[in-house]
């Protein structure tokens, strides 16, 4: 057990006596006596006992004046810096710093930023990733996050004939292997028919697509599975899900089959097998429209209205990271992720012919006609509307499901032993 700061002390100025007039062996001696009993260092304890004879003798050192912070970057920069994380839905220092160039560019094409001095605009691209998550420290104040519950239910038809697919054998360097999910909206009580987001992300570029539906019915995922495939810029190669019902069934498998595209699972209970999706479900679908209640066909609608301006928004002007090595030393693992760079960029860059010319100057067109304030304002429009129509409901109390009674074998006759003067074998009926 290590000592603590005043019995240190003690041992010190016991040493005092003996030091002014010990010579250089004594004084090394002395030194590894106080560094063996208080884990001091010998420079640290040699200073230690120069301060102590200093303070005996009334002239020790005078207390250090308290450091007066310096501040690089005045209040307009933190300012602007906060309107531009807010704009972007607050990312993190890594991923906002990459889009910075971006965002000023487009808030200084649209008129606003008339008035701000260039100097501030400089100040914000001058600042560090750390920097960044420092001055935004207190704007992230309130940020929590709820929970859900899991709908995922084993659907055993086609199962064995659909191949698995693990965390490990994700290596996907070209666009098109795409991973979807789905996200419930049951707001506590998963009784009844609620709304559900059908979330798609591909794994090479981060692009990712949601729309809505009604219920997670085999007949009515799979149909919305047209809509969705059309709104990736790439042609999609290959789709992944989990073990639910709602994918592993004969309807997706012969919409897969029709268009050549290739069906894999992941394994029951691991969701890192289909980590990439799942990251995007509270990223994008849960920040966007968190843990209420919709199941009406006004929801319904505000919901697949939210996902067109939040699309723009992930993919053409929000950086992502992308994971490249993983090591693990012991229990420690250190992860190195790439510079942050936006899909459309990440698309462009990396995978130039993969993408008609016809879809990149329909991007590049709207990267540049967007207007990132007006398109904030749009989503947080829609978020209020539904934020609004969940309040007029109120709180949701869960109800117990209808099978509970079963389910908790609460109904079940307990088994009974026969009576000794009971018969255990039935009479057989008479012809």
């Amino acid at each position: 057990m290590e000592l603590t700061l005043a019995p240190r002390r003690q041992i010190t100025q016991a040493q005092l006596a003996r030091w002014p007039k010990a010579t250089k062996s004594e004084k090394s001696a002395i030194l590894d006596a106080v560094c063996a009993v208080t884990g001091w260092h010998r420079d640290h304890a040699r200073k230690a006992i120069r301060r102590a004879l200093a303070d005996r003798a009334g002239d020790g050192p005078r207390p250090r004046k308290e450091r007066v912070p310096v501040r690089v970057y005045g209040p307009d920069a933190v300012e602007l810096l906060t309107r531009c994380w807010a704009v972007l839905d607050g990312p993190t220092g890594k991923r906002l710093r990459p889009a910075l160039p971006e965002v000023l560019a487009n808030l200084g094409r649209h008129g606003h930023l008339d008035g701000v001095d260039p100097a501030v605009i400089a100040q914000v691209l001058a600042k560090s990733p750390a920097t960044i998550d420092r001055r935004l420290a207190g704007a992230r104040v309130g940020l929590v996050a709820g929970k859900t519950i899991a709908h995922t239910r084993p659907g055993s038809m086609l199962k064995a004939s659909i191949p698995m697919k693990t965390w490990r054998e994700w290596n996907e360097a070209e666009p098109g292997f795409v991973q979807i999910d789905l996200v419930g909206h049951e707001g506590g009580d998963n009784n009844g028919e609620f709304c559900f987001t059908l979330d798609a992300t591909d794994v090479a570029t981060g692009w990712t697509e949601a729309i809505t539906v009604r219920s997670k019915g085999e007949r009515i995922v799979a149909a919305v599975l047209e809509e969705l495939w059309l709104r990736f810029p790439f042609h999609i190669a290959g789709i992944h899900s989990d073990n639910g019902s709602e994918f592993i069934n004969h309807h997706l498998a012969r919409w897969c089959q029709t268009r050549q595209i290739t069906f894999t699972r992941g394994r029951a209970s691991n969701k890192n097998d289909q980590a990439h999706v799942e990251q995007k479900n509270w990223s994008v679908v849960r920040r966007s429209v968190g843990y209420f209640r919709y199941d009406t066909r006004r929801e319904l609608a505000l919901l697949n209205q939210l996902w067109q301006p939040t699309s723009l928004q992930v993919n053409l002007f929000l950086p992502q990271q992308k994971l490249i090595s993983k090591t693990r030393t012991g229990a420690i693992v250190r992860k190195q992720h790439d510079t942050a760079t936006t899909p459309m960029r990440r698309l462009f860059d990396q995978h130039d012919d993969l993408v008609d010319q016809h879809d990149r100057t329909r991007l590049e067109t709207l990267l540049q006609a967007t207007d990132l304030i007006a398109l904030r304002h749009e989503i947080t429009d829609i978020q209020a509307n539904l934020i609004e129509l969940a309040r007029r409901r109120g709180t949701i109390q869960p109800k117990a499901k209808t099978t509970a009674v079963y389910l908790s074998r609460r109904k079940l006759t307990p088994p009974q032993r026969a009576k000794p003067d009971e018969s255990t074998n039935h009479h057989t009926r008479a012809s």
